[in-house]
């Protein structure tokens, strides 16, 4: 489930329809809910250190352009396959609910595909622990030419939606998609076995409902998102990722099969099925809603599913005095903020900008993870599993009927949201006049936004990367013979192309809290030229279906290596590990020899990095060079910043205050990064006095936070007092870079509860500070009641500093693996603090401009 930040107070407006439409009563719901996850699921915990979390730095490498399986969509259906057994698990946490094992689903499928010809099943992916993702798709046999009717008509509706809108095959003969996906989160478990149910009905009804709905539907289930949590009882994947943030990113494998299938199959309806908030909650959700939506096409169909859903889900008959089972709860109409829509980082949100006109995240009620799962008796879980497997059923049965009965109005709509994209068209406000029938909306529901006609991007390492990225998502990208790629927003999903790429907006002013993140800007944070135009290119442009190479190396002499992106700093790790003597300039940036120029074109090639000649003499040169080796991190940090570092190169070994006080080997190690789970007080003394060493001894510190902040204070580190701003606070901020830490990155940085520097001691360096006036560019960022912890207090003040054995970050570099054009700051960072006293020498040399010679 999404956890809400805190109390909110229900919609004034909305309460006499409450009474109108829900016979039952409503549940004004607070945050805090009986059953809700207590966690808070707005930021990672502290990496796990599990052998299945050290992903090799290759696949950290490729995890935005790699793909998934796919079948040829002209096949017919059933296709059917035997899927292979998985060994006997009896420690799957899925057991003592008493709902099925993750081993027991292939047997399972295998079964059910046996019961007729409805049945298909495919393998979508493979999950970061290495379990197989599977698909089912439910729908009246195809022959190869009906299928490849089907897909000549979902690309007509995409690609041509003028003409879709007045084709009669697609409105007599287009099946309508329809997505359930379950289990993204591994301990809400229930909709896989409510869809496996759902599954088994399918297959064998025959009453005249079921044989229309297939006629005219495809249903797709994705069993289980999340198989490495299903079984290991963990919110998160094999990785340590919660999925259900991570979809604009894809850094893992399990989003990039649901971006896969919303693409693919183009579900006009989607479900994800979660839990626990007691009543069932179904959305549409409360304000702000994001602004690159069609927004009026997306609550119509939202909130007329929601309704059915509602009654069907209420209509089981569970009572608060019999069961602890309360009415079902809709946010739009009983809760005035707090489960908003605003960022595509959800499953229901991305896959409203990929053509679902009615998604919904729905809670079902009764908890059994967390404490829960550890403190009640079996019989009590399992019995709240059965009723949250039936509430699952039912809302999945009440979509269904919806989709059976809307199929006109939901395709038309579909088409609708393409067209108005590809015209270049205005949005439509939404009002009580473009949604009939959706009570109480007003001023606090209207957010749009101005399209620019186009984008330019930078044909250079981070513009490829983003590039592609774009294209993995299938916005349309353009390119002429030569220049900057360009992306043309008059095309059907202009929608997630403008999320992905504006810089959203402050909305501070409009509500006093946000469910999760509320600025995620590629355009800013990714590290590309990226400019917003008001004509396009007079050149003419092509469609492209992958960037161009970056990748260079200079024809003669030693080269230089900026390290000002990522694959650069993955490009620097590999070659050191193969021992070539890389050497680190002046400006920071890495000369590679001569003599390595085969492995120097390898890198180039594999990285997609671009390698300039240098001058053999004179100031930032190779005249002034330190030498480079492999480092080696233990870390103390978030998953998503695990994964980060490992993207790009280097050798981590996750820690923790556990870890250190069972007697650590500082000799593995050659810096320590902080952000979480290592606190100096718990330290046993003999922990203490070995980190203290370590320290000392010609190591550093890179810290995050307040965490990584107070370990460098106790440790005497750096004299630097950390100010905490308000701790829901992110966005996207300005900054003003001052240090060669932040030489080359970008004009902005990610904050998540933000935090800046006071009393700076006589050898602090200022690194970068937050620009003055408002540093907040988008994102949600109040100051505290007390007036303390908002943007003003933060203004100007230092958000990164470092000193002889330490640097510190204020912002949130390495979030979730996001901000891409963020991570060489921690890079350099390392490198720098891995051996103080070279560091320290570099740093000065970097400031005053000395060419001292060093080898």
């Amino acid at each position: 489930m999404r956890t809400i930040a805190r109390a909110v107070p229900p919609r004034p407006v909305l309460i006499a329809a409450v009474a109108l439409t829900t016979a039952a009563g409503s549940l004004l719901l607070s945050p805090r809910v009986a059953g809700a996850d207590p966690r808070p699921a707005t930021r990672e915990g502290s990496a796990p250190d599990r052998s299945a979390a050290r992903a090799p730095a290759a696949a950290a490498r490729r995890a935005l352009t790699a793909t998934v399986p796919r079948t040829d969509p002209h096949l017919g259906y059933p296709r059917r396959q035997v899927l292979s057994p998985d060994p006997a698990n009896p420690a799957d946490t899925s057991l003592k609910l008493g709902l099925t094992p993750y081993d027991a689903l292939a047997p399972r499928l295998n079964a059910l595909q046996r019961l007729g010809d409805r049945v298909s099943v495919e393998v979508a992916g493979v999950s970061a622990g290495g379990h197989r993702l599977y698909l089912v798709t439910v729908t009246a046999p195809e022959t190869a030419d009906q299928a490849t009717a089907q897909e000549r008509m979902r690309e007509l509706i995409e690609n041509a939606p003028a003409t879709a809108a007045k084709s009669r095959e697609i409105k007599a003969g287009y099946k309508t998609p329809v997505l359930f996906d379950n289990n993204i989160h591994g301990d809400e478990r229930e909709g896989t076995d409510a869809s496996l149910d759902l599954i088994s009905q399918l297959a064998t009804s025959n009453d005249a409902q079921t044989k229309d709905l297939l006629a005219h539907s495809r249903l797709y289930f994705n069993i289980t998102a999340n198989p490495d949590g299903r079984i290991a009882g963990t919110r998160t994947n094999a990785n340590g990722f919660d999925l259900n943030r991570d979809l604009i990113t894809a850094s893992q494998p399990e989003t990039r099969a649901i971006r896969a299938l919303t693409i693919d199959k183009q579900p006009a309806v989607l479900l994800d099925l979660h839990g626990y908030v007691n009543g069932t909650l179904i959305e549409p959700t409360t304000p702000p809603h994001g602004e690159n939506y069609e927004y009026d096409l997306f609550l119509k169909n939202t909130y007329a599913n929601a309704l059915g859903m509602e009654t069907a889900v209420n209509g089981l008959g569970y009572t608060p005095a019999k069961d602890g089972v309360e009415p079902v709860h809709i946010p739009f109409r009983d809760q005035a903020e707090g489960w908003d829509d605003w960022p595509p980082v959800f499953t229901p949100q991305y896959a409203a900008f990929q053509g679902a006109v009615a998604a919904h995240t729905v809670e079902i009620p009764l908890q059994v993870n967390n404490s829960a799962y550890d403190t009640l008796p079996t019989t009590e879980l399992r019995r709240r599993a059965a009723i949250n497997v039936a509430v699952a059923g039912a809302a999945m049965r009440a979509t269904l009927n919806f989709a059976r009965s809307h199929r006109t109005s939901l395709i038309a709509d579909q088409i609708e949201m393409f067209r108005r994209g590809a015209a270049g068209a205005e949005q439509v406000p939404v009002s009580a006049r473009t949604v009939p029938g959706v009570p109480g909306i007003g001023p606090e529901d209207v957010y749009t936004t101005e399209f620019p006609r186009a984008y330019t991007i930078g044909a250079d390492t981070a513009g490829a990367r983003l590039v592609a990225h774009l294209l993995a998502n299938d916005v349309r990208v353009l390119r002429a013979a030569t220049g900057p790629y360009v992306v043309d927003m008059h095309q059907p999903k202009r929608g997630l192309a403008n999320a992905l790429l504006a810089d959203g907006r402050d909305i501070s002013d409009k509500v006093t809290a946000m469910y999760d993140i509320s600025a995620w800007s590629l355009g800013r944070l990714w590290g590309a030229k990226i400019k917003a135009v008001t004509t396009l290119p007079g050149s003419p442009l092509d469609a492209i279906t992958a960037p161009s190479p970056a990748a260079r190396v200079a024809p003669h002499g030693d080269l230089r290596l900026r390290l000002t992106d990522p694959a650069e700093f993955a490009a620097l790790n590999s070659l050191l590990r193969q021992g070539i003597p890389v050497r680190r300039a002046a400006d920071g940036s890495a000369i590679v020899p001569e003599s390595a120029r085969a492995k120097a074109t390898e890198a180039a090639g594999e990285y997609d990095v671009a390698l300039d000649a240098t001058p053999l003499t004179g100031t930032g040169t190779t005249a002034t060079t330190t030498a480079l080796h492999p480092v080696r991190v233990a870390a103390a940090v978030t998953a998503g910043e695990l994964f980060a570092l490992r993207e790009m190169g280097f050798d981590v070994t996750p820690v923790s205050t556990d870890i250190l006080n069972a007697g650590f080997d500082w000799s593995k190690a050659d810096v320590l990064f902080v952000s979480a789970g290592l606190d100096y007080g718990d330290l046993t003394p003999a922990a203490r006095t070995a980190l203290g060493t370590f320290l000392t001894t010609g190591h550093g510190l890179v810290g995050r936070g307040v965490t990584g902040a107070a370990l460098g204070s106790a440790a005497g580190l750096l004299t630097a007092t950390p100010v905490e701003g308000n701790e829901e606070a992110n966005g996207v901020v300005r900054v003003v870079n001052s240090g060669p830490v932040t030489l080359g990155a970008p004009a902005y940085g990610f904050v998540y509860a933000p935090v800046w520097f006071t009393e700076l001691g006589p050898t602090v360096r200022v690194e970068q500070s937050y620009a003055t006036g408002n540093p907040l560019l988008a994102g949600h960022w109040r100051a505290l009641d007390d007036g303390t912890g908002g943007p003003a207090a933060a203004a100007g003040r230092p958000s990164i500093v470092s000193g002889p054995h330490a640097v510190l970050f204020g912002t949130d570099p390495l979030f979730r693996d996001h901000p891409k054009g963020e991570l060489p700051q921690v890079g350099r960072a390392l490198f720098t603090m891995a051996h103080t006293y070279d560091g320290t020498r570099a740093m000065a040399h970097a400031s005053s401009g000395s060419v001292e010679e060093s080898r």
